[in-house]
């Protein structure tokens, strides 16, 4: 599937991508860098400081279905544009904050800037300006961009905070937001091109829009398949993401092997992601993210189970990193061709905030879950678990929609 105009929309998917690579860099990637400079230099715990991390994103998930819901009514240049500028704004007074209170509150609208810019409000602005039925390749081109963010970013801000402390490093992000964010969305996004909306008969009623638009679609027992798989991918992805280099440790691997084993999961998900676009570029989404899924429950057995040798947990998190590109795609996509194709980014929304709490969640769920049982086994298992919800919850939605 290709773009119908390259030289226009190939540049809008270009820009937005540029801005991804960008706002995922600096507002998601570089917290744990930032977080550990500040737990050295001022004393401050790891639970006071990821605390921080987890009110921000509950606040992006409260926020989820108003960014949607605005980017439907034709508000995504104001959104995304506005939400970086403000986002450097903050990431800058981040960088004079002495005390826990400040850096909470900072954390705390940080958040729901997260919500106005990172993928999920870029792909409702991919579906409004291509429509449902050309949104897919748009949304894929976007997510190849985007899994660059970390190899560009993290060893940038390392750098920054080596040259100029965390401090400075903050600066540095927060123009990164407000100058090379703010510009690329306000550039890229034109709501003047956005794709027409279908034309009604006299006779027609109008698609349903907002609330209304979500009520429709929670009549749809698809939407109720999704959601379920959301939240059960939320809570594996967010447990798994947070806690698998100690995870990793414990299974009896070093430190130098689970860095290593770590940097192929990046990669492995633009290889995910690059293997759609070039040889399942058309296939439905209920199709393709059918057989994703399976690989979750494979790849968390093999973490459990797999000899501590970094070459084989090493292919299991390739494995495991090439499906996590690939559900990307399909989370992007799955509402407009098993739910609804209009007012993508309200449905959308709906659905995203409470994944979006889950994954806040999920990692303190599973220390709890460490602490009470001593060990990362039970952790694995409840992962575990999640997964096979994930399964079910995505194959129910699959075969529901086709009704």
């Amino acid at each position: 599937m290709r773009l119908a105009s390259p030289a226009g929309e190939g540049l809008f998917v270009s820009a937005l991508g540029a801005a991804q690579i960008c706002s995922w860099g600096t507002l998601f990637y570089g917290f744990p860098l930032i977080a550990e400079a500040m737990r050295v230099d001022l004393g401050w715990s790891k639970p006071t400081l990821y605390g921080a991390a987890t009110l921000g994103m509950i606040l992006a998930s409260l926020s989820a279905y108003n960014i949607g819901a605005a980017i439907d009514r034709g508000h995504g240049r104001l959104l995304m544009a506005g939400a970086s500028v403000v986002a450097g704004l903050l990431l800058a007074a981040w960088s004079r904050i002495e005390t826990v209170w400040a850096f909470y509150m900072v954390l705390a609208f940080l958040g729901c800037m997260q919500a106005a810019t990172l993928y999920e409000p870029a792909f409702a602005v991919i579906a409004r300006r291509f429509g449902p039925a050309r949104a897919r390749a748009g949304i894929t081109t976007l997510t190849l961009w985007g899994g660059f963010a970390s190899t560009v970013f993290v060893p940038l801000i390392q750098l920054l905070i080596d040259l100029h402390g965390w401090r400075g490093a903050l600066m540095g992000m927060a123009v990164v937001n407000g100058v090379i964010c703010g510009g690329l969305y306000a550039f890229a996004i034109d709501p003047s091109k956005d794709a027409p909306a279908r034309v009604h008969g006299p006779d027609e009623l109008p698609p349903p829009a907002g609330r209304h638009a979500v009520a429709a679609a929670m009549r749809r027992p698809a939407y109720w398949g999704l959601l379920v798989a959301w939240l059960a991918y939320a809570f594996a992805f967010g447990s798994l993401t947070y806690h698998i280099y100690p995870l990793l440790l414990e299974r009896g691997l070093d430190a130098s092997g689970v860095v290593a084993i770590m940097t192929v999961i990046g990669p492995a998900q633009v290889a995910g992601r690059l293997a759609i676009r070039a040889f399942a570029p058309d296939m439905p989404v209920r199709t393709l993210g059918s057989l994703i899924v399976i690989v979750f429950p494979l790849a968390i057995l093999g973490f459990a189970f797999a000899p501590p040798d970094v070459l084989v947990i090493g292919a299991i998190a390739a494995f495991y990193g090439a499906a996590n590109g690939m559900i990307t795609i399909v989370r992007g996509m799955a509402v407009p061709e098993m739910v609804a194709p209009e007012a993508y980014g309200a449905v959308n929304g709906s659905l995203v905030g409470p994944m979006n709490m889950m994954q806040a969640l999920a990692p303190l769920g599973a220390a709890m879950l460490w602490q009470a049982y001593g060990g990362y086994g039970a952790v694995l298992a409840a992962i575990f678990l999640g997964a096979l919800a994930l399964c079910a919850g995505f194959w129910f939605a699959a075969i529901r929609s086709r009704i």
